[in-house]
This record gives C-alpha cells, structure tokens and sequence, in this order.
C-alpha cells in the first residue's frame, strides 16, 4: 500500500520535485553525469544526422539516454553506502564496482550501436 495522501496529482508533482531534486544533486556532486550529460547534448544533432530513420535516431539517442540513467543509478549506490561511513566493507566495495561495472557496459552499447549505424551508412 501506498502512503496515505500520495495519490492522484500530487503524487504526480512531487515525485516530479523529487526527480529534479536528484538531478540537481547529480549535477552538482558527479564529475561523471556531468561529463555523459554534455558529451550526450553534443551527440544529439549527430545522432539526427548520422540516423537515416525514426528508428536509428532513437537508438542513437536512446543508448545515450541510457547511460545517464545508468549513471545515476550508480551515483545513488554509491551515495547509499558512503552514508554508512568510511570503513571498508568487501560488500561495499563489490557493490561500488559492479555499479562502474555497469556504467561501462552502458558506454560499451554506446560505442557499439553508434559504430553499427555508422558502418552501415558510409559503407554499404
């Protein structure tokens, strides 16, 4: 069950309050989302480019998009067990990696996708 009075609209607006909330902290705090954020912006007008069709172009953006989300995923992991403190916890150290893990399989589909749209434009 819910909480009571976070129904309707309301819910609506303050999980909309909360998500920019979360961006701003990212922004702010994060080297990383901010570096995947301008490097994203800057790929935007190539993505609608080097696309040939709706589809290519939402994959191009798409793969972007997604390593933000992935980003941010791994930002609140971290920020969840640094909230605990300092000392070093093999756990901790497992979830952090697994966390830049997965950034990098995120910038891997990146690499992927683009050099795949791309081949497929200028060589056949």
């Amino acid at each position: 069950m819910g909480k009571p009075g976070n129904t309707g609209i309301g819910r609506i607006i303050r999980a909309a309050i909360y998500s920019s909330q979360g961006l701003a902290a990212a922004w702010r705090h994060e080297a990383a989302f901010r570096q995947e954020l301008v490097v994203t912006l800057v790929l935007l007008p190539a993505a609608m480019w080097l696309g040939q069709n709706a589809l290519e172009r939402v994959l191009l953006i798409g793969v972007c998009v997604l390593v933000l989300i992935v980003e941010l995923l791994n930002s609140a992991i971290e920020a969840a067990i640094d909230r605990h403190g300092d000392e070093q916890h093999d756990l901790s150290g497992q979830a952090k990696d697994m966390g830049s893990a997965a950034v990098l399989f995120s910038l891997l589909l990146v690499a992927l996708v683009w050099s795949a749209v791309a081949l497929q434009r200028f060589f056949t």
